[in-house]
């Protein structure tokens, strides 16, 4: 297997990952409180990433953490969490998985906007025809507008601002490090979130304790997968595989929660797949 073919597969299998990871925190949603899960979860991950970068020599601490890039990156990966957590849970998991496809296109965008980067007219074609897909499915005035789709859509802002500033975190910075702060990160969110929906701690009973174990376990897993295909294979050809947590988002959201996502939706989807596999092939041959 070429290391692209290995780095398309472990792609694949992180999007599964995740895509898995959404559905165990929607079920437990229904039980536990929103704020809690992602606590647990977050201790766990920030624990288990912070024990991989130790036994591979790494400090968990270093002053570089400390720097601007690092902050902007903790803070933005906080607010992508919160509000995508909240848009899956409130409100379906296939709108807002289709509303997070348009991650890259806000982030060639941001690259424009802060980081200096030339854009041709096509990359801005693709990104206004992308957002165009995001109001189909969001739907804004509209009879189909669910207002907790919001939620998502601020996710995505945060999570393509995690993405920018990744790529300018100081390089002496480990991405074992990153994951462990990235996790850490959900430990203060969660806690907000308790305390802004007045939600007390619930002591979760066995069936849920191991939802929340295969939850931490696959989060994990899916992390460290999305490094290594990162590091395996080149990115023009391993990046475009992440459109496939859309397909595996859709298969759980109608098997197991029932969702019925409307024509609109998925031609919105669609439209954002384009878009961005489109955006990815410019970069590449203006690179």
């Amino acid at each position: 297997m070429s290391d692209n073919l290995r780095g398309a597969v472990l792609m694949a299998l992180a999007m599964a990952g995740f895509a898995l990871e959404d559905m165990f925190i929607k079920l437990l949603a229904d039980a536990l409180p929103v704020g809690q899960i992602l606590f647990m979860l977050g201790l766990g991950g920030s624990v288990a990433f912070a024990t991989i970068a130790l036994r591979k020599g790494q400090a968990i601490y270093s002053p570089a953490l400390l720097s601007r890039a690092v902050l902007l990156r903790n803070l933005a990966e906080m607010v992508g969490t919160v509000g995508f957590v909240l848009g899956f849970v409130l409100a379906s998991l296939a709108t807002a998985s289709a509303i997070l496809q348009a991650a890259p296109l806000f982030v060639t965008l941001g690259a424009v906007a802060f980081l200096g980067e030339k854009v041709g007219w096509r990359r801005w074609s693709a990104i206004i025809i992308g957002f165009f897909g995001v109001l189909l499915i969001v739907r804004p005035g509209l009879s189909g507008f669910e207002p907790a789709s919001l939620f998502a859509v601020v996710g995505v802002l945060g999570l393509a601002g995690r993405d920018l500033a990744t790529r300018v975190v100081p390089r002496s910075i480990s991405s074992y490090q990153i994951s462990a702060w990235a996790f850490a990160m959900m430990l203060p969110s969660g806690l907000f979130l308790m305390g802004v929906m007045g939600e007390a701690p619930v002591m979760p009973d066995l069936k849920q304790t191991a939802a929340i174990l295969a939850a931490l376990g696959i989060g994990v897993l899916a992390y460290y997968a999305i490094v290594a295909a990162m590091r395996v294979g080149e990115l023009s050809f391993v990046t475009p595989f992440r459109y496939t947590r859309m397909l595996f988002a859709l298969v759980i959201a109608i098997l197991v929660f029932g969702e019925r996502p409307d024509a609109l939706t998925l031609i919105g989807a669609a439209i954002i797949v384009a878009a961005g596999l489109f955006t990815l092939w410019r970069e590449k041959q203006a690179a």
